[in-house]
């Protein structure tokens, strides 16, 4: 488990080389001074920022093979989590942020271009009005219940689609909701941020060695 700011970084380090390491202190910076403007992250927070956040982020790609591309999803992403923290630590992957919400939408619009992130675009519109593409993965830390978020995303979604959902401490509950053709489609597993929390993984996706 990750159980503080020391071993929440060194999680981190371990997965993106120097540059992503000096972009996502850059990041962090951008975010507590964005912070005192509006609220991205709740103030307690501020103090656990790679553990509660960065990390939290990072740990999604425990279920994604070094060698697998393909677009990224990430739902009312909000402070840029999860979406931002993966554009950074896969350049490889693009990555694209859907937020209505406009000063939102212009924190990670500036977020990105500081860090330098071509890979990641930001999509300041409600997910029902975007073009739908074909996802290869589909991330939401706080977007909406689990149905409600499977309607939404459908268009996005093929048989090849990975969902990485952080539901934390209810996330085997929504996922015991779910009617039982669908909850089947889907597990949960423990977060190495939380030992109460979980996240809901497409069936058959495991972690992966690094």
């Amino acid at each position: 488990m990750i159980e503080d700011e020391a071993s929440a970084r060194r999680y981190v380090e371990e997965l993106g080389d120097k540059d992503a390491i000096e972009r996502l202190e850059l990041m962090i910076r951008l975010l507590l001074e964005e912070n005192a403007r509006q609220n991205l992250i709740s103030r307690p927070s501020e103090q656990q920022v790679w553990q509660r956040h960065i990390a939290d982020s990072a740990q999604l790609l425990r279920f994604v093979p070094r060698e697998t591309s393909g677009k990224w999803l990430d739902l009312g992403t909000g402070a840029g989590f999860p979406g931002l923290v993966i554009a950074v630590l896969r350049p490889d992957i693009p990555v694209f942020l859907v937020e209505s919400r406009a000063r939102r939408v212009e924190w990670l619009v500036r977020a990105s271009e500081a860090m330098g992130l071509g890979n990641c675009q930001t999509i300041g519109q409600r997910l029902e009005n975007v073009p739908p593409f074909a996802a290869r993965f589909i991330s939401a830390r706080a977007f909406a219940p689990l149905p409600k978020l499977l309607k939404l995303s459908a268009p996005f979604s093929t048989k090849a689609t990975t969902y990485l959902l952080p539901k934390g401490r209810s996330a085997a509950q929504e996922l015991s909701e779910l009617p039982k053709r669908s909850r089947s489609m889907f597990h949960v597993e423990q977060s190495l941020t939380d030992s109460g929390a979980g996240i809901i993984v497409s069936a058959g996706v495991t972690e992966v060695e690094r």
